[in-house]
This record gives structure tokens, C-alpha cells and sequence, in this order.
């Protein structure tokens, strides 16, 4: 929350005019995505744009205090309850404005690089051949695929929200506090590839904003281009499957 006033300080002190509100939201705990969502509700504020940009990183094994493999519990089943619970509203921004909605879920070019059959269902919350690195590309897995599913289902409703997924880029934040050493090696090796913060939220704006892909949903882009994601994130059936575990995986937690 300090880092987020002082942003938001920074951004008024440079933009006089916005107005910025700071909700807390801890994406690995479900109740404090419903506390969140119900306080961003009760502000009677529309909802034009979602970005779903949180993240971590190579974690050690580790449950969330809802028993889910955090590094999912974070990247994917925070930011898929978190979309449903605002998306009524985002719906009755478009209906009252005619305002086409936008969701972006930043995924990773680390998504190719996750378990075999993608997600391992059965063994969600498994130590026993745990990957810090395949638990993390998962998650940007199923990021595409929650993604594609979703605006699957707004297409078949008709609904004029547009949902895609993004690789911002190598960008060196504290999303690497897990792997300090390794991506500073790695970083001295390659950083013709690196990017600064500003670089690696182009895309992300890009999508969010550009009137260009007015009406282009469930699609990958990377370096504001559109590119082909895995095979994995391309399987429609992987993505209903996921979609439907995220639910009963929701339901399963007991609210305090």
C-alpha cells in the first residue's frame, strides 16, 4: 500500500487533473479478492479496462492460505476470480456507454516452458515433482488459456468486451526477488533483451488502449505485435477444462 500512494502522489503531482483511488488486494487470498471487489463496487465507478498484472515468481513449494500451489493461487486463480466478480460491472459500463470493455491478462513467453499436458490437474498442490520454473510457466499458461475462454464466452453472449494476453518483455522488478542471482547472471549475458519499465508496459497499453484492435479478442501479442502462442494455450478443450477446474477449485475454499 506505501508503494502504491506513492505512486499514485507521483502520478498526481505530474497530471493534476487524475483522480486515482488505491484499493488493497491480495491475489493469493480469495477473500481479500471478494473484500476487494466489493469495495471497488460500492465506489459506483464505471469499468472500462481490466489489466491483470500481478504476478510472482519461482517460488519454493509453498501452499496460499487457501491451500492452493501459490505461484497458480497468485497468477491465475486470484485473476480469474477477481475478473468474474467485476464483470457484471464491466458489462454495465459497456451497456451505459456504448464504450467497447477491454481485459488484458499478462501471460509470459514462459508459457511454453510448463508441465507436460500443460496443466497438471490431479497434482495442483503436489510437492512431490514440483518445478518452481514449470509451476510459474503453468500459471502464464493458464493465463492464455483463462484469456481465450473467457472471450469465447463473451462472443457467444455478445457482449463487446474483448479479452487477450501479453508477453511484456524481460523487465528487471522485484518479480525476480525469488531468482536475484540467476537473472543478474542472465541479464549480464543477454541484456540487449532487457527492458526498462516503460518499454515493458508498451504492449500491455498497447492492447489496452489502441483503437486499432478495437474488436480483436482472444489473441497473444508480444512486442505489439500478435504471435502464436503454444499449442497448449491454442487447445480450446485444455481452456474449458481449466475454466472449469478454476471454479470448483473456488468453490472448494471455505470463506472465513
Amino acid at each position: 500500500m506505501k508503494a502504491a500512494n506513492e505512486a499514485k502522489n507521483k502520478i498526481v503531482r505530474e497530471n493534476t487533473r487524475a483522480r486515482i483511488d488505491v484499493l488493497e488486494l491480495d491475489l493469493c487470498s480469495t477473500s481479500s479478492i471478494r473484500a476487494f471487489a466489493d469495495n471497488f463496487i460500492a465506489l459506483h465507478l464505471p469499468l472500462n479496462i481490466l489489466i491483470n498484472n500481478a504476478g510472482i515468481m519461482f517460488c519454493p513449494f509453498q501452499l496460499s492460505q487457501d491451500g492452493i500451489e501459490v505461484q497458480l493461487a497468485t497468477n491465475h486463480i486470484g485473476h480469474f476470480l477477481l475478473t468474474n466478480l467485476l464483470l457484471d460491472t464491466m458489462k454495465n459500463t459497456v451497456k451505459a456507454t456504448g464504450i467497447q470493455g477491454r481485459i488484458v491478462n499478462l501471460s509470459s513467453i514462459a508459457h511454453h516452458y510448463c508441465y507436460y499436458k500443460g496443466i497438471r490437474f490431479h497434482k495442483i498442490n503436489h510437492k512431490q515433482g514440483y518445478s518452481e520454473k514449470r509451476a510459474y510457466g503453468q500459471s502464464k499458461l493458464a493465463n492464455i488459456l483463462h484469456a481465450n475462454e473467457l472471450s469465447r464466452r463473451l462472443q457467444e453472449e455478445g457482449v463487446n468486451i474483448t479479452v487477450n494476453s501479453v508477453h511484456p518483455g524481460l523487465i528487471m522488478t522485484p518479480l525476480f526477488r525469488h531468482s536475484a542471482a540467476l537473472m543478474k547472471l542472465l541479464k549480464f549475458f543477454s541484456f540487449f533483451l532487457w527492458k526498462n519499465v516503460p518499454q515493458g508496459a508498451a504492449t500491455t497499453c498497447y492492447v489496452a488502449l489502441h483503437p486499432r484492435l478495437n474488436g480483436v479478442t482472444g489473441k497473444y501479442f508480444a512486442d505489439c505485435n500478435e504471435m502464436r502462442p503454444s499449442s497448449y494455450a491454442r487447445n480450446e478443450s485444455l481452456g474449458r477444462e481449466l475454466w472449469e477446474f478454476s471454479n470448483k477449485l473456488i468453490s472448494s475454499v471455505s470463506e472465513p
